[in-house]
């Protein structure tokens, strides 16, 4: 039988502070109705203060999915962590994380693609399995947007949170795993999502703090057409190539950015929403988060059995896109 990588824990963590539309309605000119109309968010998670950082959220998640594993610290062979929001430039937040989790065995790198991160993340992951590299694995999608939202731009600050979710993969003989992995990406559509300060082109300075270089930019309309077109292409694509049927996925878990993109999708599949992995309402886009978040969420819940198929599929910036087959 084929060598596959099998998810055999997942775990995720929120901050417990709670931030409301209603809350919103009192920073800025916006309004619940307007938030839930657009985007299907409620509420988020944001880290309080200077006291959470991306790499403590990473451990609380970690945590968790090393105990769903039964696995120690110790066995872990590499630590991968997505995340556009580290908790420095240097060195990776996965090396803080192999510091806090004591996985003294572990090699550690973080990867950056936006809210398609954790699925970048999961091809790299299963690549290296499949290869003979390495044969237990913990990714992390975590991320502290709240740090780099422009708390008076009602067009971004309504969007997004904080959170982290983990799995462990191992290496496994049989049917079971990640069936295929598919990542894409246009550079040159860079600038409709993106953070344009504080990198070699515009490092630090008086000016990009006046100018708010610092701060997530997003083309949200411009984005969300493109979105909605390149996911229900991308669905449909990776199910052809698996000889998949639409009818036989137990579970679409989408990133959570937009309740009208995940309907699109769930639409475009002929999938009633009670398989779709919902929760932006409770967390917003927490970007490269989102889905591991979504899948501990029904795993726990039991919404996944043995044997079925689900679906993964991301869209950020980069621009990035990227889909995950999984046979549980």
């Amino acid at each position: 039988m084929p060598l596959r990588s099998r998810i055999t824990g997942t775990g995720s963590y929120a901050p417990a502070n709670i931030l409301t539309n209603l809350d919103l309605e009192k920073k800025v000119d916006t309004s619940d109705e307007w938030i839930t109309g657009r985007t299907g968010i409620k509420e988020r998670r944001i880290v309080k203060g200077d006291t959470q950082t991306t790499s403590d959220l990473c451990l609380e998640a970690s945590k968790r999915a090393l105990q769903a594993a039964d696995a120690k610290p110790g066995e872990i062979d590499l630590i991968i962590v997505a995340t556009m929001s580290g908790d420095m430039p240097m060195p990776s937040t996965a090396s803080l994380l192999q510091r806090k989790l004591h996985a003294k065995n572990a090699a550690a790198f973080d990867l950056n693609a936006a809210c398609s991160g954790f699925l970048y993340g999961l091809s790299v992951a299963d690549n290296f399995i499949k290869g003979g590299t390495f044969r237990k694995i913990l990714l992390v999608g975590s991320e502290v947007m709240s740090k780099f939202i422009d708390w008076q731009d009602r067009s971004t600050c309504v969007l997004f949170g904080d959170g982290a979710g983990a799995v462990v993969l191992e290496s496994a003989r049989g049917p079971r795993g990640i069936v295929s992995t598919h990542l894409f990406s246009d550079g040159n559509l860079w600038d409709f999502i993106c953070l344009p300060g504080g990198g070699s082109q515009y490092p630090p300075s008086h000016k990009t703090i006046k100018e708010k270089m610092h701060f997530i930019k997003m083309k949200g309309n411009e984005t969300f057409k493109i979105a909605v077109r390149t996911l229900e292409k991308l669905v449909i694509d990776t199910l052809k190539k698996n000889n998949v049927k639409p009818s036989e996925l137990a579970m679409l878990i989408p990133h959570q950015a937009n309740l009208r993109i995940i309907k699109a999708t769930a639409e475009r599949l002929n999938l009633p929403m009670n398989k779709v992995a919902v929760n932006l309402d409770r967390y917003g886009n927490t970007s490269s988060a989102s889905i591991p978040i979504a899948l501990d969420e029904v795993v726990r819940e039991g919404r996944i059995k043995k044997d079925d198929y689900i679906l993964l599929e991301a869209f950020g910036a980069g621009l990035t896109w990227a889909s995950a087959l999984i046979k549980w």
